[in-house]
């Protein structure tokens, strides 16, 4: 234990601070000024800072000389159903975000892996979306502004509460996938949606190709899909490849491309999943990720899975594998060593797809980064950004692979 940081801790957020298992200092502000304070002591005492939610996504494994947790900070501070606009500290969970939406049957469709109990700080964060990013967008198409506190100590407010109010360069894109390199984030304005009154899934078994053929084949008829999703067979204990398509809406509407799905689908068999098991599935698919050490997506577009499939496959095997076959994206689960991740990353980056890490051990995120290396002329910008955000660098986060690879 760092006993003067703790000392000096407990001065500052009082009955806040505890001490973790690591033996680390731990502060647990509520709120953003609270937050503030504690960074501007770290920045002006050069104290490296180490922040957590739930601690249920990335390892708390980074090495600092104190914890900052977000987890007193986990309220939905407004709700403004009209305007389909609600604010929440960063420590919120996505769990407790839809329990406090449900009475004015509204909701975040967001749905990351390790999801209902990701906080919503974590989920911008490290940019992680999930299936129904094929329907309602990536995470940054879900966040309208943020309050974020800086490696320094200050309070930025970017962005704003209603849609469309946010013209020329927008701060808060620059928190969602930043991995916490350029600050804390406090509170969320988020958007909302309608719950849907029904919705129906569907699964199909069966081999890679006629799969991707299937799903090709719908995605050309234009059906109105919530999510359109190809999992390998670890990912869903399964023997087999698995197609899941997914329809939200009114029933009329949703029966309708129900049948539209099958159609275009040809031979293919989808079987109807009712809600508590289609509930039960989509959870063992987000959950499944959660199985391996290191997680990592590709920025891929739909039309390039089945050859960035089979580069996975060859370079570090397909493990817990999962695709968007209609908005892109492919996320990958496994147990892979620096250098194949490194190989992994030159063969896709001959095709312009990036390779981020979204979870991993820190030895390994330290080794290879993030990103990795970064483009021409990006890693300078970076740095101006960090030394914007985090001028003393006092926030954990490697970006950037030790070795630039």
């Amino acid at each position: 234990m760092n006993e003067p940081i703790f000392e000096a801790l407990k001065a500052i957020a009082r009955e806040a601070v505890s001490l973790g298992g690591d033996g680390l200092p731990r502060v647990a502000p509520a709120s953003a000024e609270a937050l503030a304070s504690v960074m501007r002591h770290a920045f002006e005492r050069r104290w490296r800072v180490r922040v957590e939610g739930r601690a249920s996504w990335m390892p708390p494994d980074a090495p600092a000389d104190l914890v900052i947790t977000t987890e007193r900070m986990n309220r939905l501070l407004s709700v403004a159903p009209a305007d389909l606009v609600a604010t929440a500290q960063g420590g919120a969970s996505m769990r407790a975000i839809r329990s406090a939406l449900a009475p004015h049957r509204a909701w975040v469709p967001l749905d990351p892996p390790g999801s209902p109990d990701r906080t919503l700080g974590s989920i911008l964060a490290t940019g992680t979306a999930g299936p129904l990013r094929h329907r309602f967008g990536p995470v940054r198409d879900q966040v309208l502004g943020t309050t974020v506190v800086t490696g320094d100590g200050r309070i930025v407010r970017a962005g704003g509460v209603v849609v469309k109010n946010v013209a020329g360069f927008d701060l808060t894109k620059v928190q969602i996938g930043g991995f916490a390199a350029f600050g804390v984030i406090a509170e969320i304005n988020v958007r909302l949606r309608a719950v849907p009154v029904a919705r129906q899934t569907l699964v199909a078994r069966g081999g890679l190709e006629a799969l991707l053929e299937a799903a090709r084949a719908i995605a050309e008829a234009n059906v109105d899909l919530s999510l359109l999703e190809l999992c390998s067979p670890a990912l869903t204990a399964s023997t087999e490849w698995a197609l899941v398509a997914q329809t939200l809406g009114t029933p009329e509407g949703v029966n309708a491309e129900i049948e539209r799905i099958t159609t275009a689908a040809g031979e293919i068999r989808l079987d109807p999943l009712d809600g508590a098991a289609a509930d039960r599935f989509l959870a063992a698919v987000g959950e499944g990720v959660l199985e391996s050490p290191v997680v990592v997506r590709a920025g891929v577009l739909a039309s390039g899975t089945p050859e960035t499939v089979d580069l996975f496959g060859e370079t570090i095997g397909l493990g817990r594998l999962s695709a968007g076959l209609g908005a892109g994206g492919l996320r990958w689960a496994g147990n892979p060593t620096p250098a194949h991740l490194r190989a992994l990353r030159i063969r896709l980056a001959e095709r312009e797809i990036p390779v981020t890490v979204e979870r991993a051990p820190w030895a390994f995120r330290r080794e290879v980064g993030h990103f990795g290396a970064f483009r021409e002329g990006v890693r300078p910008l970076t740095e101006r950004v960090r030394a914007v955000f985090d001028p003393g660098l006092v926030l954990a986060a490697p970006l950037e692979g030790q070795d630039g690879s």
